[in-house]
């Protein structure tokens, strides 16, 4: 059985790639922080579906918890592997550079940066066993141009573009895929303080992007038809940045 591993996938984005890796047969792995009943409202669409769903309840930036938990699925699962992980998991703290704590610049940093590599480094290594894998890092469009008051953000973002197109030269001859996806403005939790009235001006499409849109483009990037494609980054904005 193959599972796709979703970082911060009980809500927003996260959730909407859950359910359409499940559209495409995947067993999925939820992981999560803090909201059980979110998390378990995720498993219980994604049981519909006819998959299997499994909870992992732990903090990414946390190397000790991603260590047990991972290792753990995997060594209890040998029959079984992850071909998809999906790094989704990631945080707001907006403000401009003089006004950003220390707390603030460090947590959003490491909930993406560390994250990134406390759970990649695991399912990397087994993919380069099985000689396959597909990895998928939502990153965003603060990650290519940078926002003003998101310079932490645009930051850890950045990082994760630069990891995933130097990975993607490590992994290749192993029939490894490494690719990002930057959103812009989506409609989620984590914008949910972005008025759109204010701000869809900007956006050549005039509307702010629903989360499905960006399951999307991470469903091809897993699929079949992209097995050519890897270390680029794909933006979803409505042509706002390109």
């Amino acid at each position: 059985m193959e599972y796709a591993l979703v970082t911060g996938g009980s809500r927003g984005i996260g959730k909407a790639i859950c359910l359409r890796l499940a559209d495409m047969g995947y067993n999925i792995i939820i992981n999560y922080t803090s909201n059980d009943e979110e998390a378990l409202k995720t498993q219980a669409l994604i049981k519909e579906k006819g998959v299997d769903v499994q909870l992992m309840k732990f903090d990414v930036s946390v190397t000790a918890d991603a260590d047990s938990h991972i290792e753990t699925w995997i060594k209890d699962n040998s029959e079984h592997s992850i071909s998809v992980l999906v790094n989704n998991a990631g945080i707001r703290k907006d403000n401009l550079m003089v006004f950003i704590s220390p707390d603030d610049w460090h947590r959003v940093l490491d909930i993406t940066v560390d994250g990134f590599y406390n759970v990649t480094r695991h399912i990397v290594k087994s993919m380069l066993t099985k000689r396959k894998g597909r990895i998928v890092n939502i990153v965003s469009l603060s990650g290519l141009k940078g926002m003003p008051g998101q310079t932490n953000y645009s930051a850890s973002k950045g990082a994760i573009i630069a990891a995933t197109k130097a990975l993607a030269q490590e992994v290749g001859k192993r029939g490894i895929t490494v690719n990002a996806v930057a959103p812009g403005f989506i409609k989620t939790d984590m914008t949910q303080d972005i008025s759109e009235a204010d701000y869809k001006a900007m956006v050549p499409m005039n509307r702010f992007g629903e989360p499905e849109e960006v399951a999307g483009v991470v469903a091809f990037l897993v699929g079949k038809d992209s097995s050519y494609v890897t270390g680029q980054v794909i933006s979803v904005n409505g042509g706002l940045y390109s």
